[in-house]
């Protein structure tokens, strides 16, 4: 064990650990990064994982939220060297009619494609928009103090609050809306008859018409490599504690880990290691990377225009889908992305 003390060491390399220890280093002089595999970044890396010469993220390709983060523009990855790829349609919905709705940066070109509920889209989702450099604050920050515009983020509230099915109902009449809506929602990885399981769904389009839906040029590698570009500290990889124990001494210890792990790795008090005992993870998903031969030979035009592709038909196959994860089986037509 170490002697020294570092002001602050972080335990994962995970893109929340690696942005905290960026953070800290730029007020700190002596953080350590520790992390157990070979390379940091956790799910944020590239790699070859079907034929050579095909580069795959590892995790996440799209990263709606990114060009918004607080903590991304504070480091200004972009002077890091980090370069966003915006497709011209964030996202495609495709029908069994051969046609496929768009979630566009043009909000216009959106309600365009829904058809009968594109006004309905304008009127529920316009307001959101224009609110969001008033309501970003507080959706991105801890829960802490007032909302520095109450009226606005009451607005967002208002929708956020309700469960997807009740939003949909409430707003939508035909096919178009809703099954666009559905994909937004499914993030959640909650049944749409939940309260709140709307809230992913309203930000995720807010967000696509404020700024796209961008990816990293060169894949979610370089994300990670921006991030390493902005620390100043020192790293540990390779690296896997069995206990805090063994860290050096420090300050502060912040840990980028699951529940359980940190339940392993440090001495809790009771109350609140009884707590996170009784975490309960949510439902996983299941990832399959192809080696193209050339372009998916879509239906819709849009589809093949479209960073990502929702692929889960109507609103009430999607929620059928959700509901049966939920509760731990797998559904006969899954929804994918």
């Amino acid at each position: 064990m170490a002697t020294s003390e570092h002001d602050a060491i972080v335990v994962g390399s995970g893109p929340n650990g690696l942005t905290a220890a960026c953070l800290l280093s730029q007020r700190l002089d002596s953080v350590l990064l520790v992390e157990g595999a070979e390379s940091l970044g956790g799910g944020a890396r590239t790699v070859e994982l079907t034929l050579p010469g095909f580069r795959h993220d590892l995790c996440s390709a799209i990263h709606p939220m990114a060009r918004v983060s607080p903590a991304f523009r504070r480091l200004d990855l972009e002077g890091a060297g980090l370069e966003w790829i915006e497709p011209p349609i964030a996202a495609a919905h495709p029908l069994d009619d051969g046609t496929a709705t768009v979630l566009a940066r043009d909000l216009a070109q959106t309600a365009e494609s829904l058809g009968r509920d594109g006004a309905a889209y304008t009127r529920l989702m316009g307001p959101l928009v224009r609110d969001w450099t008033r309501i970003e604050a507080t959706l991105l920050s801890p829960p802490w103090g007032l909302p520095r515009s109450p009226l606005a983020v009451a607005r967002f509230g208002r929708q956020a609050i309700r469960s997807a099915s009740g939003l949909v109902r409430s707003h939508f009449r035909g096919i178009r809306a809703p099954a666009l809506f559905a994909g937004l929602a499914g993030h959640s990885v909650l049944p749409f008859e939940q309260p709140a399981s709307a809230a992913i769904g309203l930000v995720l389009g807010i967000v696509a018409h404020r700024v796209g839906w961008p990816l990293p040029r060169g894949g979610s590698q370089e994300i990670t490599r921006a991030l390493c570009h902005r620390f100043s500290g020192e790293t540990r990889t390779g690296w896997m504690i069995e206990h805090h124990r063994e860290l050096p001494a420090a300050r502060a210890v912040l840990y980028d880990v699951t529940p359980s792990q940190l339940l392993r790795l440090v001495d809790l008090p009771n109350g609140y290691a009884k707590r996170l005992s009784r975490f309960r993870p949510g439902p996983g998903v299941f990832k399959v990377d192809y080696a193209l031969a050339g372009p998916i030979p879509w239906s819709a035009a849009d589809c093949s225009r479209a960073g990502t592709v929702h692929l889960g038909g109507p609103f009430e196959e999607i929620a059928r889908a959700e509901r049966e994860v939920w509760r731990g089986r797998h559904p006969q037509r899954p929804y994918g992305l």
